[in-house]
């Protein structure tokens, strides 16, 4: 079996166990995972293709869509909504 594959998901299990995490004990591992997972979808795409490297950029948009909204819009200075 690919290692990539292997890894993709134990991160899968990690992030739904964080997500059954109380919110304030998510952040940390959450960091983690959010960080992560550029490099994990750049590992899927070499081992698999283009296709599935954007089939796994979709997912993880996905589950990271409110902290990518939060910071994206503090890194372009508009307002932040709670």
């Amino acid at each position: 079996m690919v290692n990539s594959v292997v890894f993709a998901g134990l991160w899968v299990i990690a992030s739904t166990i964080v997500a059954m995490l109380p919110l304030r004990l998510q952040f940390p591992p959450g960091v983690v995972l959010f960080v992560s997972a550029p490099a994990l979808i750049v590992w899927l795409g070499h081992d698999f293709g283009w296709f599935v490297s954007v089939l796994a950029f979709a997912g993880f948009a996905s589950m990271f869509r409110r902290p990518i909204r939060h910071y994206w819009h503090r890194w372009t200075g508009q307002e932040v909504q709670e």
